[in-house]
This record gives C-alpha cells, sequence and structure tokens, in this order.
C-alpha cells in the first residue's frame, strides 16, 4: 500500500511538472490560462505558445525521461550494480555516433537519425554482450565491456568533430543533450519508438524481479536466463537509442532517476518500471524549465542542467548508501 502512496506521488509530481514546463519562460502563462489554450481553439497568444512551442518540446522531454530512465532501470537490472546506465556502458554512445555521422556527413538524411540511433544503440549493446560472453554472461564483465565499449565509441565521436570543425557548430546541442527547435516532427519521430518499448518492459517486470535472484536461483525457477538477460538489453537499446535520436547525448538521467527512485519506492520492478516513468519524464522536464529560464533571454542545453544537478548529487547518495 505504501508503494502505491508513493506511486501517486510520482504521478501527482509528473501533472506538475508538465504545468510547470508549460507555464514558464519567455511568456508566463497560468495553469488555468494553459488549459484554455489546450482545449479551446481562438488565435491568441498563448494557444500560438503553447501548441507550437512549448506542447511538443514538454511532451518530448517527457518521452526522452522516460525512455533513459526504464533502459537505465533495466541495465541496473540485469548487471544487478546500481552504476550501470546506458550512458555509461555505451548505450547511448553507441546511439549518438550513429546519429552524428548522419548529421555531419549525411545531413540531407536527418529523417534517418531515430532508425540510425536505435541500430547504432543495438549494434553497440550486441558487441558488448559478444565480448561479455563467455559460457553465458556475467554482468560484471558486461559492465567492464560496457566501459570499453564506451571509450570506443566517444573516440569515434571526437574524431568525427576533428575531421569535420566546419559542421561541429551544428551539432553542439546534440553532443551535451538539448531540447531548443523542438517541434512536432521531434513527437512523431519519438513516440512509436517510445511507445513500444515501454509497452514491452510493462509486460516484464515479473521475469526482470526473477533475473535479480541470481542466474542460479532463476535458472531453477524455470527462468531462461540467457535468453531473458538478451530481451531485456535489446529494450534498453530501443529506449536509449530512440531518446538520444532526438535530445542528444543526455546523460545521468538513466544513471540516477532509477537509483533514486528505488530509493523511495524498492527493488521491486512491478513498480520501480512505473515509478521510473513518471519521476524520470518529471526530472527532465523540470530541468529542461530551468534550462529556459535560469539564464533568460539565453537558453542552455537541458544536458548541463542535467549534470549540473546529477553529477553531485548521484556521489552523494553513493557515499551515503554505500559508505565510500
Amino acid at each position: 500500500m505504501k508503494k502505491r502512496y508513493i506511486l501517486l506521488l510520482f504521478v501527482l509530481l509528473f501533472v506538475l511538472s508538465f504545468f510547470i514546463s508549460l507555464g514558464n519562460g519567455a511568456v508566463k502563462i497560468t495553469p488555468k490560462e494553459i488549459v484554455k489554450a489546450i482545449l479551446i481553439k481562438d488565435n491568441t497568444v498563448n494557444r500560438q505558445v503553447i501548441w507550437n512551442v512549448r506542447l511538443p518540446r514538454t511532451i518530448v522531454a517527457a518521452l526522452v525521461g522516460i525512455c533513459l530512465s526504464l533502459s537505465g532501470a533495466i541495465l541496473q537490472g540485469v548487471m544487478r550494480n546500481s552504476l550501470a546506465g546506458p550512458s555509461i556502458i555505451g548505450v547511448s554512445s553507441g546511439g549518438g555516433l550513429a546519429a552524428l555521422i548522419i548529421l555531419i556527413i549525411f545531413p540531407e538524411y536527418y529523417y534517418l537519425v531515430p532508425g540510425g540511433a536505435f541500430l547504432g544503440s543495438l549494434l553497440a549493446t550486441l558487441f558488448i554482450y559478444f565480448l561479455a560472453w563467455k559460457e553465458g554472461v556475467l554482468p560484471s564483465r558486461l559492465i567492464l565491456a560496457g566501459v570499453a565499449v564506451s571509450a570506443l565509441l566517444n573516440a569515434g565521436i571526437n574524431a568525427l568533430m576533428t575531421f569535420y570543425p566546419d559542421r561541429v557548430a551544428g551539432v553542439i546541442g546534440f553532443m551535451v543533450g538539448g531540447l531548443s527547435a523542438t517541434t512536432w516532427t521531434q513527437v512523431k519521430m519519438l513516440f512509436p519508438y517510445a511507445a513500444i518499448g515501454v509497452f514491452l518492459v510493462l509486460l516484464l517486470p515479473t521475469k526482470l524481479n526473477v533475473l535479480m535472484l541470481g542466474d542460479e536461483v532463476a535458472t531453477g525457477l524455470g527462468l531462461n536466463v540467457e535468453r531473458t538477460r538478451f530481451i531485456f538489453i535489446i529494450l534498453s537499446s530501443l529506449l536509449a537509442g530512440s531518446a538520444v535520436s532526438v535530445v542528444g547525448l543526455l546523460g545521468f538521467v538513466g544513471l540516477i532517476v532509477p537509483h533514486i527512485t528505488r530509493l523511495f519506492i524498492g527493488s521491486d520492478y512491478r513498480y520501480l518500471f512505473p515509478g521510473a516513468i513518471f519521476f524520470g519524464a518529471s526530472m527532465v522536464m523540470i530541468c529542461d524549465t530551468l534550462a529556459r529560464v535560469l539564464f533568460a533571454p539565453m537558453e542552455i542545453p537541458v544536458g548541463i542542467i542535467m549534470s549540473a544537478f546529477g553529477a553531485p548529487f548521484f556521489l552523494f547518495l553513493l557515499r551515503k548508501k554505500e559508505n565510500i
């Protein structure tokens, strides 16, 4: 019962973050005016701002938070390590490298970025899985292989920026994670991937609970450990790749959101997945709002806010909970 109340609080936080994101910026709009602008068709400035600028950006921010949070929660469960995350073990870097190749070398095919980012994340994940395989896959080997592959992929990203310096300016926001100039086009690009990933993930929390018990216990309970782990890793790459395709290399969301959610709601994935969905969406929406208003009229990428908040807070939690 307590977990359900906490989930309800996460839902309320999500709704509050949604209205905060829609209401703040160069033009401040009250919650009443937001509802009116969404529901009533007219030609007011508020409706134009909400529908053409803030609503698509807020929806994308929420979807990105959901995708990265679920991806991180999956990886932390599969690897049984709270330090795992899509930006740490190379899943996001694979999607980022593939997206940057399209944006920098083949900009005329920009519409292929979502599919390319997913394919890049998937290939990076499969490569990590291959490197970690030795008569089965141990979570510790997955993390070590992931860190190595992440370093290799980041080298590829840096090489691209070195060889094409004249085109780097156009992808700076992508490198740090940004939501500026987000439109309904990005919503349409991201939503199908996010919807499929979330739907499939919410069907499988019990299997991840069993996997968390350890390979021997899970096998004894009738679970095909390797196949289940592989399915979850594929889902993680789908979610991370789809988010990267729109927002870029946004770090720390997939790392700290599942960790913080777990502190409040426990490690039962039947509750952890929904909690990560609402809390992750709320965090990205709030950070994006701060990115718009802190240094107004100048706007900074949301990735800077996320890193400034995420890194020290995660280290604080790490020291407090793990006594290092």
